[in-house]
């Protein structure tokens, strides 16, 4: 069945508040051996568009899951020709000799690279009606990313490649093609990254995807995280909500300063937030023994601050992220990486998303056969019972 919305483009979707986006894995044990089937990823769909997602982001296309995530839209469009949602695909990339002992980070695992860009040159083709970004790479040019970053004449060689690919009839020319990076890899932070390999692809992406984690500063660059003195008399409620708050401006400060580069290369060019996002737990750096940020409130604060900037600001944010993945940090299941969902693993709704379960848009919907539920069954004393307060006084 053909699509009614066959002709959206990426240009009508990005900055549109009627197309929220999100970052999505739809893994649900402690490996990615264990992929997800195609009915399981229905089920998320259904979640997600409830929610009013519209826009997805994948990761890689080695793994079956971009394929099973493509193939459950299109189960579910061919079922109701209103069902609307869409797709960034990621393709992974890798330097030479990536998780090794000896990364050249100059170079590339090419046969890799090259399988990941035509793979999802595959899937824009076969499914054109979905797939209407394809990112080039994920956290691949920023040098804390140290097992398998890259020089970003790499990225633009991929960029370029799928440019040429549009213009020779083989992609849709209106298919738009970025990189998901950090945003100090887009010259928005240390002048390290200010080389001319990142100007020229400045100019080849359609737009810049950019990402800003001030959850992961509170730790490592905590300049924002505390309170000032004249807050100390307020409730912790609004103690909290101001440390929120300043961190929802450590990240438009991250935004803005890329822009500022970004737009010095060329004027023209939009920027999208490709990831950000807060977790609700932690047994290490953010949690009770460190910064004390992770918690479901801060989290669910932080999700409403940023919907609300990006939305007034015609930013499209793939918030990170739908669903809880414990794959990510097996062997540590109270690590922060496993708990950056705003659905926990089994279908429970954490505290960003309880109003949506009050409006009841999640009736009769659920995930591996749980109904959705508010965590700690909405019970929001017991919730902030867990919540501390960052310790540093300004």
């Amino acid at each position: 069945m053909k699509s009614n919305h066959q002709k959206i483009t990426a240009r009508q979707i990005l900055g549109n508040p009627e197309y929220q986006a999100i970052s999505y894995g739809g893994y649900r044990r402690n490996s990615r051996d264990i992929q997800p089937t195609v009915l399981e990823v229905m089920e998320d769909m259904r979640l997600l568009h409830a929610m009013g997602i519209r826009v997805l982001r994948t990761y890689n296309t080695k793994l079956a899951h971009a394929t099973t995530t493509l193939e459950a839209i299109r189960r579910l469009k061919n079922q109701n020709p209103d069902f609307e949602m869409y797709v960034m695909i990621g393709a992974w990339i890798n330097c030479e000799g990536a998780f090794g002992g000896s990364p050249n980070h100059d170079a590339q695992d090419y046969p890799e690279n090259k399988g990941e860009i035509e793979r999802a040159i595959q899937m824009a083709r076969d499914y054109p009606d979905i797939v209407k970004i394809i990112a080039v790479g994920n956290e691949a040019m920023v040098k804390w990313a140290a097992s398998y970053f890259v020089q970003p004449d790499i990225i633009l060689e991929w960029v370029n490649y799928l440019q040429e690919q549009k213009q020779q009839g083989e992609l849709p020319a209106d298919l738009w093609i970025t990189s998901s990076d950090n945003f100090a890899s887009w010259g928005g932070g240390d002048t390290i990254y200010h080389v001319p390999a990142l100007e020229e692809l400045i100019k080849a992406v359609d737009f810049v995807s950019l990402h800003t984690y001030p959850m992961h500063d509170t730790h490592y660059n905590p300049e924002f995280w505390g309170l000032e003195r004249d807050e100390l008399e307020l409730s912790e409620k609004e103690k909290v909500k101001r440390a929120m708050l300043r961190s929802l401006q450590y990240a438009q400060k991250q935004y803005e300063s890329t822009k500022a580069y970004v737009q010095s290369i060329d004027p023209s060019k939009d920027l999208h937030i490709g990831e950000t996002g807060w977790a609700s737990a932690s047994n290490g750096f953010y949690g009770e023994a460190g910064s004390k940020a992770t918690d479901e409130f801060k989290q669910a604060l932080y999700y409403q601050y940023v919907r609300d900037w990006t939305n007034k600001a015609g930013i499209s944010c793939f918030y990170f992220e739908a669903f809880d993945e414990i794959w990510k940090d097996a062997g540590n299941p109270g690590g922060s990486e496993n708990h950056f969902g705003v659905f926990t693993l089994d279908g429970q709704a954490k505290c960003a998303i309880w109003n949506e379960v009050d409006e009841g848009i999640f009736d009769g919907l659920g995930r591996s056969g749980n109904e959705v539920r508010k965590t700690v069954e909405g019970d929001s004393t017991i919730m902030f019972q867990k919540v501390s307060l960052p310790e540093t006084v300004f």
